[in-house]
């Protein structure tokens, strides 16, 4: 089966070990994950001012270009652009008027006829593949690992577009327990890792990782498992500069849940692209005995 994947930027940059591992995963998944042509930028987060309707132009082309490769489905890895492309989506959905006004303004594309639907490939993982085949597949499981998972903003809210319950998420819950970790639960998985705020205030974002870890450090924790590319950057890069700022702190691993998958249904190690990480995800994996090499 093949998936119509949108990457948006961050996903050829700083977050290229995501991509790397999610494709592994679909191929061993029997998918195929195909990069759709001609895409832009999301837009990063359309605007939420109700009469700013331009900003919301830039993820409408993008669904235009999925309807003209004659999908109904994109598939994405990014929370933010997976936020983007549904929020617009659902606005033009519901309010017609918006969609004639953006369509009339893109006078060099198709009209957009509302045929596309978004999904998170953690959702499709969830509700296409199911955690229950997913769990039959682990070769190397996760035993000993006490993992705490980590939403941020983007995946669940606002709900409209949501893939889980915004105050009591489960998804990732479910996967490390399908993927054979002991998950720990801590009230700040839902809150802000910092966001935008780690280009002009990185101290004011390495006491959000701060605040964030440290509190899954109590409750036990060796590591935090998440999906966001911002997020893993504020709690890996961000949070090993807290190091610096509070005594006798060390920053926990951080993985993405897809590396987290490949390591578990034992693909090959190139595919893991834990040589982007700056606190060293392999030692602890090496510790519990799931990974050797």
């Amino acid at each position: 089966m093949k998936l119509l994947y949108y990457p948006g930027c961050t996903l050829k940059t700083s977050a290229k070990n995501l991509e790397k591992s999610a494709f592994a995963i679909a191929e061993k998944l029997g998918h195929e994950m195909v990069e759709m042509e001609d895409w832009t930028c999301c837009g990063v987060v359309a605007s939420l001012t109700d009469d700013d309707l331009m900003h919301h132009l830039a993820p409408l082309r993008n669904l235009v270009y999925a309807e003209d490769q004659g999908e109904e489905t994109i598939v994405t890895l990014c929370d933010m652009c997976c936020n983007t492309l549904k929020q617009t989506n659902q606005r033009v959905k519901d309010i017609p008027d918006d969609l004639e006004t953006l369509n009339s303004f893109m006078d060099r594309e198709n009209d957009y006829k509302g045929t596309i639907k978004i999904m998170h490939f953690l959702e499709f993982l969830r509700d296409e593949v199911s955690f229950t085949v997913l769990k039959k597949m682990v070769k190397n499981p996760l035993k000993g690992m006490k993992i705490m998972p980590y939403y941020g903003c983007m995946m669940l809210r606002p709900r409209e577009v949501a893939i889980d319950d915004a105050e009591e998420p489960t998804i990732m819950q479910d996967l490390l327990k399908a993927l054979g970790a002991e998950v720990i639960d801590n009230p700040f998985k839902i809150e802000c890792c910092g966001s935008y705020h780690t280009i002009e205030e990185k101290t004011l974002v390495s006491n959000r990782a701060h605040k964030i870890t440290n509190y899954a450090i109590d409750r036990g924790s060796d590591a935090i498992m998440l999906s966001c590319p911002l997020c893993r950057f504020n709690l890996d890069v961000r949070g090993k500069e807290a190091e610096k700022i509070f005594n006798n702190y060390k920053q926990l691993p951080v993985y993405y849940y897809t590396q987290l998958i490949a390591v578990a249904l034992g693909l090959d190690p190139k595919f893991y692209g834990f040589e982007e990480h700056v606190v060293d995800p392999v030692l602890l994996l090496k510790k519990k005995g799931v990974f050797e090499k």
